[in-house]
């Protein structure tokens, strides 16, 4: 365990805090030997109150989360950490809110533990001993990548199962038989989730997953997938073995995800564009499950999905709203899944500035993306990029538009300066320039001037003054 010089200082001087354990994600991180970013502290045998007078002496102590006895203390370095002191819960109503909260620091550390999820989560570390405290086997779960939940108290909080589910994909974890049946039990509580809630779990799912297949594996062996009907539809739907050795779509899928999570690409992209790009390659062949049928071909049965591409867009329109995806991601994925084949042939100049402008606000460069996972998702053929789609983006950076919609050129102010009166006439005549650009008619400022001079003219007379 790596602890900051700084917190390492606050817990061995500060005689308050000799009952302070590490808690939660951090230890299991370390044992991982993962990133530690963020460090929750847990404190026993102090009262609230007494906990946030004595962290004063090392910053600002924020009391946002008083009913859940958290105190976040922030320190002049800019370092922030979570101290609580252990708490009682009973669930009271339904939803997430339905608990109540007592505050206990006399309880002893196995108690507070024990209302944690899973036996990965209830670890703690004795920052002055060094030891570990693991009352329900977690070290063991994690060497056996085995998702555990700690007891009685997890049906509780159903926000647990989806949480199960990105444990799962980050960890490469399978699931305890015990705790697959203990979800399949309160599958009917899916209602009691906000969908705020419901989002936050798929996009670390999305953003996080080493092995996003173990997740949705989780969710459907949990019997949790019905929730995501849309998903649910693709298992045993079948393909050609011919293009699809690996199975049916549901099994493709996941293939296509854990390549999406392989690609160093993907690795290194900002958070939003690791979310879009995950959530495409779920939602990919999502028209298959409405499409596929049988064709007799050259004498031969084939299984055939004509039209998937644009009949999976409002179904995965469908699941994004489902898990309370902001527009911005519906907008990423949606054009993503519509254009996944446009590589089977090779696209002209034209066709690549047009696919560009369609694509946005996604970008060529994701779409590249989303065509690798998807053929490499077909084990035992090879992985990697068809030719089609590598000469689609060495053209398009040619072009400059690999990570970019073309930039119109001729803008508003190039009308003004030619006497037109500000209007809806000026909107029409700049989105006939940016059509005329795409199809190559023009590819700078000169051009485009010209362009207005010549065949805009008809637009000039007839919005101009």
């Amino acid at each position: 365990m790596k602890l900051p010089a700084e917190l390492k200082h606050i817990l061995f001087e500060t005689p308050e805090l000799r009952r302070a354990y590490l808690v939660g994600g951090c230890v299991r991180d370390g044992l991982l030997g993962r990133p530690q970013k963020d460090f929750d502290i847990e404190v026993y045998g102090l009262p609230y109150e007494a906990l946030q007078r004595c962290l004063t002496r090392w910053g600002r102590p924020d009391l946002v989360g008083r009913s859940f006895g958290v105190v976040k203390l922030s320190t002049s370095s800019g370092a922030t950490y979570d101290f609580s002191v252990p708490r009682r819960d009973s669930k009271t109503m339904p939803g997430h809110k339905g608990f109540e909260i007592q505050l206990d620091p006399e309880i002893e550390p196995e108690q507070a533990a024990a209302r944690r999820d899973f036996t990965i989560n209830a670890l703690m570390l004795d920052v002055r001993s060094e030891k570990i405290l693991d009352f329900f086997g977690g070290e063991k779960d994690l060497r056996n990548k085995t998702l555990r939940h700690v007891g009685d108290a997890f049906p509780e909080d159903p926000l647990r199962v989806l949480r199960g589910m990105q444990f799962a994909g980050r960890f490469d974890l399978t699931a305890a038989p015990e705790t697959l049946a203990l979800c399949r039990s309160i599958v009917g509580t899916f209602k009691e989730l906000a969908p705020e809630r419901i989002r936050e779990e798929w996009f670390k799912w999305a953003r996080l997953s080493a092995a996003p297949s173990a997740g949705l594996r989780f969710l459907r062996d949990g019997g949790w997938i019905e929730h995501f009907p849309e998903l649910a539809a693709l298992i045993g739907v079948r393909q050609d073995p011919g293009w699809h050795p690996e199975g049916d779509v549901w099994n493709h899928s996941l293939h296509a995800c854990d390549a999406m999570a392989g690609l160093e690409t993907w690795k290194q992209a900002d958070e939003e564009s690791r979310i879009a790009w995950m959530l495409a390659a779920l939602c990919h062949d999502l028209g298959k499950a409405h499409t596929t049928s049988e064709e007799m071909k050259k004498g031969r049965l084939r299984i055939v999905s004509h039209g998937h591409a644009e009949r999976g867009v409002a179904l995965a329109e469908a699941f994004l709203q489902r898990i309370d995806a902001p527009l911005m991601y519906r907008q990423r994925v949606a054009p993503l899944v519509a254009d996944h084949l446009v590589h089977i042939a090779p696209l002209s100049d034209r066709g690549i500035r047009r696919l560009a402008a369609r694509l946005a606000p996604e970008t060529i460069l994701g779409l590249i993306q989303l065509i690798t996972a998807d053929h490499s998702a077909r084990p035992p053929l090879p992985p990697g990029l068809p030719t089609t789609a590598r000469q689609l983006l060495e053209r398009s950076g040619d072009l400059q538009i690999a990570q970019q919609a073309p930039r119109a050129l001729l803008m508003g102010r190039h009308l003004l300066e030619k006497g037109m009166t500000p209007g809806p006439q000026m909107g029409i005549i700049l989105k006939a320039a940016y059509e005329a650009q795409l199809d190559g008619l023009f590819d700078d400022l000169d051009g485009a001037m010209a362009w207005l001079d010549g065949v805009g003219k008809m637009y000039i007379r007839a919005g101009g003054k």
